[in-house]
């Protein structure tokens, strides 16, 4: 059966491995995950499918309108975090149509309510926005990871 569990620190080589397929030029490094999960372990899942890590997804509070540099490393968790972040999601091509997308928001929009956050933001790269679009998030800005990127944001509620 396939679902979004807690990421571990096992997972952290199949998750560098899914984002450099999936986010070519803007693929990190598995030092910037090794941080995320860290400094946020509630906000940092894998879909596995039968003990196969097929996705990632990577959230943590951060100050809305302001994303972290791409690859940088965040030292801490902002005091003054106003915005539940939505660092990373990626699946396998061969995952995707099965629901995962769906189901990461769903568990992402749930956490942000959880925790009092008024929205959810990310930066959407390679096309990414449509799918975001459909999630129910709308565009405010260049992302400022060049070209062809996107700064969203989803109201929770």
């Amino acid at each position: 059966m396939a679902g979004w569990r807690a990421m571990t620190v096992a997972d952290l080589p199949a998750v560098a491995t899914i984002s450099a397929k999936v986010h070519g030029s803007y693929a990190e490094d598995e030092a910037v995950y090794a941080e995320r999960l860290a400094l946020w372990p509630q906000g940092c899942f894998v879909w596995d499918m039968a003990g196969d890590v097929q996705g990632l997804l990577v959230t943590h509070p951060w100050r809305g309108g302001s994303p972290p540099a791409l690859g940088a490393m965040l030292g801490n968790i902002p005091a003054d975090a106003d915005t539940l972040y939505l660092h990373d999601l990626a699946l396998l091509p061969e995952t995707r149509g099965q629901g995962a997308g769906g189901a990461a928001t769903g568990l992402v929009m749930a956490l942000a309510a959880k925790l009092g956050f008024p929205d959810v933001t990310l930066v959407a790269v390679n096309g990414a926005e449509q799918f975001w679009q459909r999630q129910g998030f709308s565009v405010e800005a260049g992302g400022g990871y060049g070209s062809g990127t996107y700064l969203m944001r989803r109201r929770v509620g």
